[in-house]
């Protein structure tokens, strides 16, 4: 297939791309050069096709899609810098939601085969609730609810267009090879950041993606995908593994 990947030059874009690759003709989304360099001393050179642009324009998503037939939507304002997710700050809003409505609505004017949406949601229910596809998470940052909108847009556009498309709920994204988080902070209990139920390996979670990508047998559905063998105990990560055919190759135990 041919897929846009965006969100490409991030922490879990770069494992995305590097995963799907092999298997798919790739257009990397970013933003821009600059945003893309930022993991360039942790992953290797990306010789692929490479597109800038800002995902809240809808010319540019155009621009995009119209070359494509599936979609991987990795895109997410980040807010690591300082006043992110504030009460001033437009970025969630312009990045989170119109750009995740700009790739659903130009994917259903296209009749894209299938989009995979990388959400987020908690492993373990603060109410003790088993999170299955239709709990909803329950935190209010506005992080949390611009991630909870974006799966109710997603709910929306399979409904009222029929448009095909899975979306994956990881919690904490680690990289088990590196041994580091998102933040390049190392893991591990000797370094004051033990092994929590919520993580999984970003390898992993590039690998879920490319099988919901293929998974032809699947119209709608939202799947957890953490590592921990806890998780299978509060949210659908059983489902997940069965639906997709994942199999988790990170050992994340020797981070206890």
């Amino acid at each position: 297939m041919r897929v846009a990947v965006f969100g490409a030059g991030g922490w879990l874009g770069r494992a995305i791309i590097s995963n799907v690759q092999a298997s798919h003709d790739i257009t990397a989304v970013d933003l821009s050069a600059c945003s893309w360099d930022k993991w360039n001393d942790v992953d290797p050179e990306w010789n692929g096709k490479v597109i800038y642009g800002d995902i809240s324009d809808y010319s540019h998503v155009e621009e995009v899609i119209c070359e494509v037939d599936s979609v991987i939507h990795a895109a997410v304002w980040s807010g690591s810098e300082s006043g992110g997710y504030g009460v001033d700050d437009v970025d969630p809003f312009h990045i989170n939601l119109k750009g995740l409505w700009n790739v659903l609505d130009v994917c259903r004017k296209n009749k894209i085969r299938r989009v995979v949406h990388i959400g987020s949601c908690q492993t373990i229910h603060p109410r003790g609730i088993f999170f299955e596809s239709e709990i909803r998470r329950p935190d209010g940052s506005l992080y949390a609810v611009t991630k909870r909108l974006q799966e109710e847009m997603c709910r929306q556009f399979f409904e009222a267009f029929g448009l095909s498309i899975i979306i994956l709920r990881p919690d904490l994204i680690v990289d088990s090879r590196l041994g580091i988080g998102k933040n390049r902070q190392k893991l591990g209990s000797i370094h004051g950041n033990s092994l929590r139920s919520g993580w999984v390996c970003r390898h992993d979670l590039a690998e879920a993606a490319r099988l919901a990508l293929e998974a032809k047998h699947i119209s709608f559905d939202i799947l957890h995908i953490v590592g921990t063998s806890e998780a299978e105990k509060t949210c659908n990560t059983k489902r997940a593994r069965e639906l997709l055919g994942l199999k988790y190759s990170a050992d994340l135990t020797r981070f206890r």
